[in-house]
């Protein structure tokens, strides 16, 4: 009690507190099957019509640029004498950022609930798309702010701190899935204001916290593993509960316990804050301050200190596929690398094709399969139960994967200096192995198969994100791997559209153009496990071009380390 009197709320632990806490609620998008039915009845909409509302949720939640734009500025440098942005400097922060997407969410969902249950006349087809464009749009700014926010407070081990955020996001579906099974069941318009209010109240309540502190190392890594049990707990505890309702029918009591308890595990990172901050204290070394205390600061010149990178005497910052007069290009890559690089020098870059290809090959596959796996699982015999046990439990293994990633990865950086896109290298190699197993359609196939794909996918959001910012920079990370998550509809929409419905439609036959057996899906999964195969080729590629620039790194945290 003594402590949590103590508590200071302007540091890095409060703050990934309150990104956690984000993240918790910022799934409504893998929520969409709960009110979808909702809207087609409502709308008077068919199938297709759905799905094309379903398509600009996908397109709203994965092209977060202007979140990116919105965040890089905010968290600039604003010293300046000029008396105009002297004026403006109080309104800058990241608290900005979570604004911006709390009123989206809340316009996008408020406005079609009113649409359902009759407020105002029944909006045209486009209309409800941009209202669910909007809403879709509005989480990229949450997931933005969390996870840049992690990587810029955890720079040494920004790939567990970005799999703990990935991860909680990838848990908040199952999370909010049981608020609305223990309070609106059934309900699925009541459950569409929920998502209005709780989405967008609770960025509004904590994004005072969420902050860019910067501090010499401490032992961050022993409370960042405290964040990671609590999630592997969380992920555990609804995984039991998923089963055990599809098993048994929970009483409503039952069911406001489970919750209860959930709301508890939830709350404990607070606890870890509490430790850590006591720890920190203890350390009279530490110096600390925190970006939104003093919006002086340079993050160019604190992210240039920390990870001590060359650049000219401008500042500015050469490409690393610029020629270098009188050295081989690579050496001059490698010893170039580290500053930070803008959207339009990214994009000019080999390096974030890669990534784009590779994720469009990855994140586009694994999405396609999610997508159709309730068809799948019906033309494979499985019964109605088995699917949506399956699609349940997705959420799980998108969780173990999403976090895994992100903290397998940091150990053998720092214990083996294994660069991270070897990672990136075997997650997309598995997948592949994923994607042939269930075209082999044996029994339990799909089950095998979709745990496989279910990680492997969920690992390329903690990959990607943490390669893009270590590649690239941190202080236009976030506009970058949001342009570079773009591959993701890209991928889906070729692979679901070009692949899966194509050859489904081509192989369905008889009454209702139903498909069943094994050659339904069989020829489109070995085409998807070969697309996977050449994003793992194309990771590969940038694993050895990036070979010598992360151990050029990792002998510099090294150092680094020895000295403190």
């Amino acid at each position: 009690m003594e402590r949590l009197k103590q508590l200071r709320l302007n540091t890095r632990w409060v703050s990934t507190v309150a990104s956690i806490w984000i993240q918790c609620t910022s799934g409504s998008l893998y929520t969409f099957s709960i009110y979808s039915p909702a809207l087609k009845t409502t709308q008077h909409y068919d199938q297709s019509t759905l799905d094309t509302v379903s398509v600009f949720k996908d397109i709203g939640a994965n092209t977060g640029t202007l979140s990116g734009v919105l965040y890089t500025y905010s968290t600039s440098d604003h010293s300046s004498h000029h008396p105009r942005q002297q004026r403006l400097t109080p309104f800058l922060g990241l608290w900005v950022v979570l604004l911006a997407g709390a009123i989206q969410c809340f316009a996008g969902y408020f406005l079609m609930w009113a649409s359902v249950v009759g407020l105002f006349p029944r909006p045209p087809v486009p209309v409800m798309c941009l209202f669910m464009l909007v809403a879709a749009h509005g989480m990229t700014f949450f997931n933005t702010a969390d996870v840049v926010t992690s990587v810029r407070n955890f720079p040494t081990y920004s790939g567990t701190a970005v799999g703990i955020m990935k991860g909680f996001l990838g848990l908040s579906g199952a999370i909010l899935i049981q608020v609305y099974q223990t309070f609106f069941n059934n309900k699925p318009t009541s459950y569409l204001l929920l998502l209005a209010l709780l989405a967008s109240i609770d960025p509004l309540l904590l994004m005072w916290f969420v902050r860019i502190c910067n501090t010499k190392e401490g032992n961050e890594k022993k409370h960042l593993n405290s964040f990671s049990l609590i999630a592997l707990i969380v992920a555990a505890y609804l995984m039991v509960i998923i089963i055990l309702e599809h098993i048994f029918a929970l009483p409503f009591l039952v069911r406001v316990l489970t919750l209860i308890l959930l709301l508890l595990l939830l709350a404990s990172p607070l606890y870890v804050a509490i430790r850590a901050q006591g720890s920190d204290s203890d350390r009279t070394s530490e110096t600390s301050f925190c970006e939104e205390d003093e919006l002086t600061d340079d993050p160019h010149e604190m992210h240039a200190e920390k990870m001590q990178v060359r650049q000219d005497p401008v500042g500015y910052h050469r490409l690393p596929s610029e020629p270098d007069v009188g050295t081989d290009t690579n050496d001059a890559m490698t010893s170039l690398w580290g500053g930070d690089l803008d959207l339009l020098q990214a994009i000019c870059t080999l390096e974030f094709w890669i990534l784009f290809f590779a994720m469009a090959c990855g994140m586009g596959s694994g999405l396609a399969t999610v997508n159709n796996i309730s068809q799948i699982g019906g033309s494979l015999g499985y019964s109605s139960f088995e699917t949506s046990s399956l699609i349940s439990l997705w959420s799980i293994w998108n969780f173990l994967g999403r976090f895994g990633a992100g903290y397998v990865s940091d150990y053998f950086l720092h214990v083996k200096e294994w660069a991270r896109p070897l990672f990136m290298v075997v997650t997309l190699a598995a997948m592949s192995i994923g994607h042939l197993i269930i075209a082999s359609g044996l029994p339990g196939a799909l089950y095998a198969g979709s745990i496989l794909v279910g990680v492997c996918y969920g690992s390329q959001w903690s990959l990607m994100p943490t390669i893009a910012s270590e590649i690239f920079g941190v202080v236009q990370m976030g506009t970058i791997f949001n342009t570079i998550t773009i591959a993701n509809p890209v991928g889906s929409y070729i692979f679901s559209v070009r692949v899966v419905g194509y050859i489904y439609d081509r192989e369905a036959s008889g009454e209702g153009n139903k498909c069943t057996g094994t050659h339904c899906f069989m020829l489109t999964f070995f085409i998807m496990g070969s697309a996977t195969l050449c994003g793992s080729l194309a990771a590969f590629g940038l694993f050895l071009r990036t070979k010598r620039f992360y151990n050029e790194v990792i002998l510099r945290r090294l150092l680094h380390s020895v000295r403190e």
